[in-house]
């Protein structure tokens, strides 16, 4: 049920109109959907999405974690109000936790999959914290919008052999209607990195 009682069946990708917005950045649906099939989120999986903004990508994880816990942790208090307000939209069970990266990570459980899209100058710190937390054989995907931010997210985890790590630069472009013509409009491209933590080694130092 979302939107006051009005039903809703779940497919991936929520449209990006589906979620209010405010003045927080949010991640577009087609981006999502790649995410989201990097994270292999499973029935029951406990995630943690960093830097979540409005929630967009949380809310995808609860619908698909089901009886999962998913955290989502946003340091802007609109992105808290506007996390709180999508999940009541798509009935999703999100727990929104105020608070930057590391620090707000302290106390979580450990996680099946976690999600990084917003690191304000920490990535590092960041990085090393979410490996502490993530189970063996987790899942953790990296988006990034500077050149800046994926080579560093890449230098940390190629020192680390535990992961095996894929990435993909996703360039996507929206038809939309001007007057009576059509034209092509370019959304910003995203890095999308993706690894996978060795089933005997993830969270161990």
């Amino acid at each position: 049920m979302c939107d006051g009682g009005e039903s809703m069946t779940y497919h991936v990708g929520i449209s990006d109109d589906r979620f209010i917005r405010g003045n927080i950045p949010m991640t577009k649906a087609e981006i999502r959907i790649l995410v989201l099939a990097r994270a292999k989120i499973n029935p029951g999986d406990t995630v943690i999405d960093i830097g979540a903004g409005t929630g967009s990508l949380s809310v995808e994880a609860a619908l698909q974690s089901g009886s999962g816990e998913v955290y989502a942790i946003e340091r802007e208090p609109e992105g808290i109000e506007l996390i709180k307000q999508n999940a009541a939209r798509f009935a999703a069970v999100v727990r929104p936790i105020a608070g930057a990266a590391p620090e707000a990570l302290q106390g979580l459980p450990q996680a099946d999959v976690i999600l990084i899209g917003g690191s304000g100058g920490k990535l590092e710190a960041i990085l090393t914290e979410a490996w502490q937390l993530l189970k063996p054989g987790g899942r953790l995907v990296v988006t990034a919008v500077t050149v800046e931010t994926l080579q560093r997210a890449l230098a940390f985890l190629d020192s680390c052999p535990e992961f095996s790590v894929e990435t993909i630069c996703a360039q996507v472009t929206r038809l939309r209607k001007v007057a009576s013509s059509h034209m092509m409009q370019a959304l910003n491209p995203i890095y999308i990195i993706a690894a996978e933590a060795n089933v005997k080694s993830a969270g161990s130092v």
